[in-house]
């Protein structure tokens, strides 16, 4: 059988569709589309913003500093002249100005210096509201889109948090805890950085490439096309560099799964640990955990650092051949593509390279993330995608009140297909009656209990309460009338009174008190530092394997169940504790149909019914003297294991009265 760890290499190795995964996220902005066509729009004109500063930049140099530096030279030469008494030789004023479209008024030939000085300002002060504008427009949009963001994170999570709840216990036994907390969060907490801030820089940067690519074309079409000549080349380092840096994310995220799988089952058995000194084996285990997600790390990181530095080399081009093949055209006076190459025209153009380049390495590199969220993405929906294996029938109705007549009608189960865990189970219980099943590990006793509130499912015949078949009923009508105490008690970081109310939440605290005495719970909870308002430690920490479980008795007692399930609920406690367990377990399954897997005499001595389970089949059955009578093999059983308990419990009631003798202890 596969191992969680197995299975996480698998899932990196499943062939996925990034425009599928994409569009399943884009399902999640639906309700917030008018606030993402205001993002549009704020992305609209920033980005106009982005492309006019550039033009703006030129027309200051070919509107108002060329043709005044033109001017006065030309005003300084005509003084010379007519000093000199010699004719002035007439100066030919810039026409630079008169031939360019300046937003900010264009200024006559021979116009004073200070006409030159006005227009200049003017252009400047429009400079500043265009980059005053861009910043508002910049800050508003990653402003809504990141509002946006965390919604539809918090409805993923939400949802992946209850899709995780209505998944079958199967699952659970296949992907570890660690796992599955890293999914959602860590892989959640790149989605969010991608939705924040990166998908606004690669939707805006694609934007301005492609407005700045076509304002060139349409200034000079060969001069653009020169400019762009190593768009191409970008083009290619881009897809290579994001698809190497797509694998190393894909890997880092199953990594990071690991390292957390292994730092929760380290920090859950850490007394186990500690009780068989193997600290540093874990520790060891944990670094080569470690060393693997670093290294998966450093390889996402190496590309997506690789690709920043080779697009600035090619942008670097790029400025080269716009200044350069510029340069020389002007300097010999000659036309590209039919247009006089000025001093403005060659500023404005390597500002768009700068402007288009910009984007272009920031697209390069957001997208890397986007990549890895991508690769997060696909980690959640595998989650949302896994269908429970129990799941209710469209015309499933509740369960209506349970009475207690259980009958199991050739029962089959099966965790794996041709292999039963469970073969033929037939018995009936009747109402208030308690059913003991006791057998050898493995035997099977926890999967048949388990069917009753549908944990697993019949694989043939059929489990019904009171005549119907709980598979047509609703789970949550079916379990909420089932009272369940396990051996392994789970209790949470809550009040005592809490974990108590847990069975029933809409109880009272007189409730609870009344349901921890019956447990006879009160009395060790009234010692409690808080009493009932103490908060326990994780898993309930600081309380012993008995308090325990006399909570979890207390918790089933005040959901006040019909039906009862104990699993082995004394078999680790010692034995006064079990005497006040079998106590309220006495008063708590009278009148109450009962299921008991149970290693203790004193939950098997008056059932109205033993089961003996041996490999998935009842080998016998019967009372407890009935059974003891036949000699089979439930009397192996008791003369192994339970006489030696009676013989415990008989020594240390004669030690309790004051009669015992050391000849009444077992050898």
């Amino acid at each position: 059988m596969m191992g969680p760890r197995g299975m996480l290499e698998q899932e990196t190795r499943k062939p996925r569709s990034t425009g599928t995964t994409i569009r399943r996220l884009a399902v999640y902005f639906k309700p917030y589309w008018l606030i993402l066509i205001g993002v549009l729009v704020l992305m609209i004109a920033n980005a106009w913003t982005q492309v006019l500063t550039p033009e703006l930049t030129g027309q200051a140099v070919d509107c108002y500093l060329t043709p005044a530096v033109t001017s006065q030279a030309a005003a300084a030469a005509n003084a010379v002249d007519a000093a000199d008494g010699s004719p002035a030789a007439p100066v030919e004023p810039n026409t630079t100005a008169a031939a360019t479209n300046c937003w900010f008024g264009n200024v006559p030939a021979g116009a004073p210096i200070g006409a030159y000085v006005a227009g200049l300002t003017r252009l400047v002060l429009g400079l500043v509201g265009v980059y005053v504008l861009g910043a508002l427009t910049g800050g508003l949009m990653f402003f809504s889109m990141g509002w946006t963001g965390q919604h539809v994170l918090r409805r993923l999570q939400v949802e992946v948090f209850d899709h995780l709840h209505e998944l079958s216990l199967g699952y659970y036994s296949k992907n570890e805890s660690g796992d599955l907390m890293s999914r959602i969060t860590n892989d959640t907490s790149t989605i969010q950085q991608a939705l924040g801030f990166a998908l606004v820089n690669v939707l805006s940067g694609s934007l301005i490439v492609v407005w700045i690519a076509w304002t060139m074309l349409s200034i000079n079409l060969v001069y653009g096309l020169l400019s762009l000549t190593v768009v191409p080349l970008m083009a290619i380092a881009t897809v290579w560099f994001s698809g190497q840096a797509r694998k190393a994310f894909r890997r880092t995220r199953k990594e990071i799964g690991n390292v957390n799988a292994e730092l929760e089952e380290s920090i859950s058995g850490v007394r186990e640990s500690q009780a068989f000194a193997r600290e540093d084996a874990n520790i060891e285990s944990f670094r080569q955990s470690n060393a693997a997600n670093r290294d998966a790390n450093v390889s996402a990181v190496a590309y997506t650092a690789a690709l920043a530095p080779t697009l600035e080399g090619l942008g670097y081009v790029a400025i080269a051949i716009v200044a350069g093949v510029g340069g020389v055209l002007m300097l010999r006076g000659q036309t590209l593509g039919g247009t006089a190459v000025s001093l403005g025209l060659i500023i404005t153009f390597i500002g768009f390279v700068q402007r288009f380049n910009q984007p272009i390495a920031q697209i390069a590199i957001m997208w890397a993330n986007i990549q890895s969220a991508i690769a997060g993405a696909e980690r959640i929906f595998d989650i949302l995608d896994d269908m429970p294996d129990i799941q209710e029938r469209f015309d499933a109705q509740p369960m209506p009140a349970i009475q207690g007549h259980v009958v199991f009608n050739n029962v089959t189960a099966e965790y794996k297909k041709g292999e039963p865990v469970l073969k033929d189970i037939n018995l009936e219980a009747r109402p208030g009656q308690t059913i003991a099943i006791v057998g050898p590990t493995g035997a099977g006793k926890t999967t048949l209990v388990n069917l009753l509130p549908r944990f697993y499912d019949v694989t043939g015949g059929a489990v019904t309460i009171d005549g119907v078949d709980v598979r047509t009923v609703t789970l949550a009508s079916l379990r909420r009338q089932i009272g369940v105490v396990l051996q392994d008690t789970f209790l949470f970081s809550d009040t005592v009174m809490n974990n108590i109310r847990y069975g029933r939440p809409e109880a009272s605290d007189d409730e609870v008190i009344a349901a921890a005495r019956l447990a006879r719970a009160d009395e060790f909870i009234s010692k409690l530092t808080n009493g009932y308002e103490t908060v326990l430690g994780e898993r309930g920490a600081g309380l012993s394997q008995g308090q325990r479980q006399l909570l979890a008795i207390a918790r089933a007692a005040i959901a006040n169940p019909n039906l009862l399930i104990l699993d082995e609920a004394t078999s680790s406690v010692d034995t006064r504790t079990e005497r006040q367990i079998q106590a309220a377990l006495d008063q708590l399954l009278a009148g109450r149909t009962s299921f008991v897997i149970a290693h203790r005499l004193s939950t098997i001595r008056n059932a109205s019914q033993v089961l003996v389970l041996v490999s998935g089949e009842i080998v016998e059955r019967g009372t407890h003297d009935e059974l003891l009578a036949k000699e089979g093999f439930y009397y192996k059983l008791y003369m192994s294991q339970f006489k030696r308990q009676e013989q415990v419990v008989q020594a240390t009631a004669q030690r309790a009265n004051g009669s015992g003798t050391l000849a009444a202890q077992p050898a």
